[in-house]
């Protein structure tokens, strides 16, 4: 499912228009992304929590050449599932 299915699919759900349904999905994913880039966690009851984990600086390898090089530490989003997501995967 990509971004304009799942468009189409909360407003026929919600029983809104697609602009609306847009709207909200714009807003939901702003909402996210601004409080993850705060350092911040959201959570959703049912669903899941949206995380930012820290990734330690470590030695790597170009693949072209072999040579070891540095990759530096850096911050990056996750998603860990909720038990009612999981339990309707299974």
């Amino acid at each position: 499912m990509n971004k304009t299915e799942l468009i189409d699919y909360i407003a026929s759900q919600a029983n809104i228009t697609k602009k609306a349904a847009s709207d909200a999905l714009a807003a939901m994913i702003g909402a996210v992304s601004t409080q993850l880039k705060k350092g911040n966690k959201v959570q959703i009851t049912g669903f899941g929590t949206f995380v930012v984990r820290d990734r330690k600086a470590r030695t790597g390898r170009n693949p072209r050449t072999g040579a070891a090089i540095q990759i530096p530490a850096t911050k990056s989003p996750a998603f860990v599932a909720g038990k009612g997501l999981k339990d309707a995967v299974k």
